[in-house]
């Protein structure tokens, strides 16, 4: 991982088409600005937790299902 130092209106640029600024600084927060292609998702890392963790839910409960249904079918043909 690369840690960088930087103030408020400062930026870095990822490759040839994205550009992190600080656009403020608080007590608790930073503040950044994103200009990166439209064809770029750019998502917060706790969203993707969140649907990652729910899609395995899911599964789980979807194949849960499945099973008991197959069970029955197969218990009474």
């Amino acid at each position: 991982m690369l840690v960088l130092t930087r103030k408020t209106d400062e930026a870095i640029r990822i490759g040839d088409d994205i550009v992190v600024k600080i656009v403020s600084i608080d007590k608790n927060s930073v503040r950044i600005g994103i200009e990166a292609p439209a064809d770029v998702p750019i998502l917060r890392e706790e969203l993707v937790q969140a649907v990652s963790e729910e899609n395995i839910r899911a599964a789980k409960e979807t194949s849960d299902e499945l099973l008991g249904s197959l069970s029955k079918q197969l218990k009474h043909p």
